[in-house]
């Protein structure tokens, strides 16, 4: 079974056939797809959402982009949220929670240390009610490392992956795995190849991140580019057994298990 970690499902970019994706992402073998939440007003959206469809699962989150606009009640609410979701077994993660170092209004001073205070805030949440995360890792791997060794192993997925070999074997050594997706299609981005090539299989597991980074297949479609879907990580699996010279099947044997492995409430396809 195919599993897309890390899919913004209740994007607006959606609306239009949100049934159709999920249908078309069915009919290429996807058995499971994990929505995270990226701010308080989409709490109970990615919950529905999860709810609606065989196979839907679903993280509660401050998403980095999301945290200028947080306030502090809101990680009141997501710690409520995590405690009314804890015997739903749609809920697999905390997520989606992280720093973004690439984005230029979330790069001041000011925007760090409030990323870093809604980061540490949320991991002591996955700490205390014993939950994975899913991290968004932008140019931030060493101080997102730095605050997970600060905590006893927490474990998780590092989403679309793109850091150092070291980096790599860091986040896999505090029980991470990673993310690997549309980026990994490209013919120049010979970094995340190599890391998708080179890295244990048993720490892979595989993503879309749509509605964002489709993968190469789909080609440029206006300034804004082509709609990524949940179904895309079909070929994403295909294009790392080839890198890897393995067969398909194994591919989705070991990333399946990898994530459930990860995120570990993530169990059937119900």
């Amino acid at each position: 079974m195919l599993i897309d970690t890390h899919c913004h499902l209740d994007a607006s970019e959606f609306n239009a056939d949100r049934v159709a994706v999920i249908e078309r992402a069915g009919e290429k073998g996807v058995g499971g797809i994990v929505i995270p939440s990226v701010a308080r007003f989409n709490f109970d959206t990615v919950r529905q959402l999860a709810h609606s469809f065989k196979g839907g699962r679903y993280a509660l989150g401050i998403h980095p982009i999301c945290v200028p606009d947080a306030l502090g009640p809101d990680l009141v609410e997501l710690e409520s949220q995590i405690q009314q979701s804890l015997d739903d077994p749609r809920f697999v993660a905390i997520g989606e929670i992280g720093l973004d170092y690439f984005v230029p209004a979330l790069k001041t001073p000011e925007m760090r240390e409030k990323q870093e205070t809604y980061y540490s805030a949320q991991l002591d949440l996955a700490q205390r009610y014993g939950l994975p995360v899913l991290l968004h890792v932008r140019r931030s791997q060493d101080i997102l490392l730095k605050h997970l060794r600060r905590r006893p192993r927490i474990g998780g997925i590092a989403h679309a992956f793109n850091g150092s070999f070291q980096q790599a074997e860091q986040f896999i050594e505090l029980g991470f795995v990673l993310g690997f997706g549309g980026a990994m299609t490209f013919g120049r981005a010979l970094q995340i190849r190599r890391l998708a090539t080179q890295l244990p299989m048993d720490a892979l597991v595989l993503e879309t991140d749509a509605p964002d980074i489709p993968p190469a297949w789909l080609g440029q479609r206006g300034d804004v580019g082509p709609r990524n879907e949940p179904g895309e990580v079909a070929g994403i699996a295909q294009l790392l057994a080839e890198l890897r010279n393995v067969d398909l099947a194994d591919i989705i044997l070991a990333s399946a298990a990898n994530t459930r492995r990860a995120l570990p409430r993530l169990v059937g396809t119900n």
